[in-house]
């Protein structure tokens, strides 16, 4: 806390399922921010990606519990998945936001490439200020975003800070992959969440 203004930061996404490189993200996150809290929001139904149609969010929620919930300063939120439909950032944003927070955004470099598409774009600027953190290397891209931020500084006043992270080689997708094929989640998913993947009989 800085002023008596609590750092605030928020780390939302579908989590389907949580894993190791989503942990590690938070961990960074919380330490390069400085965060007095963290908040650990999975979606109802994400406007940008589709969705399993077989997904209940209500899993995604324990999972997140597990992955996260012994982190200290670490909150696991349901307020996307009560609140229903498609999951707006800006209306979480507008929940959290209070005149003794500073509001931090998490996102990854899809997503800070087209921050600009999200709903009412001018106003997450306004209540946060958004991070990214890279899964990739691509030179390409590092142009894409130099442009982008340069855009956002001129349109909205702020830019997209990168927070630095060594790359952690997993996803969602690779990890359903994996239990579909019968194979172990050894060094993909924490412990707790392989042992509720399995009990539960998820992505079989």
């Amino acid at each position: 806390m800085i002023n008596g203004i609590m750092r605030i930061g928020i780390y939302g996404g579908t989590f389907a399922p949580p894993h190791l490189g989503h942990v590690r993200a938070a961990e960074e996150f919380f330490k390069q921010m400085e965060l007095d809290l963290l908040y650990i929001i999975p979606t109802a139904v994400p406007p940008h990606k589709q969705i399993d149609a077989a997904d209940d969010p209500r899993h995604r929620l324990a999972m997140c519990e597990l992955a996260f919930g012994s982190m200290p300063r670490v909150i696991v939120s349901d307020m996307e998945i009560v609140r229903g439909g498609k999951s707006y950032t800006v209306d979480t944003l507008r929940a959290l936001a209070a005149q003794d927070r500073c509001l931090f955004l998490l996102m990854g470099t899809d997503m800070m490439l087209t921050l600009d598409q999200w709903r009412e774009p001018e106003e997450i600027f306004r209540l946060c200020y958004p991070v990214y953190m890279r899964r990739e290397n691509d030179p390409v891209i590092e142009g894409q975003i130099i442009a982008k931020n340069s855009a956002y500084l001129s349109k909205y006043g702020k830019i997209v800070r990168r927070i630095p992270m060594e790359f952690v080689d997993v996803s969602s997708t690779a990890v359903r992959e994996r239990v579909a094929m019968g194979r172990s989640l050894t060094d993909m998913v924490p412990e707790a969440v392989a042992a509720y993947i399995e009990k539960e009989g998820l992505y079989v």
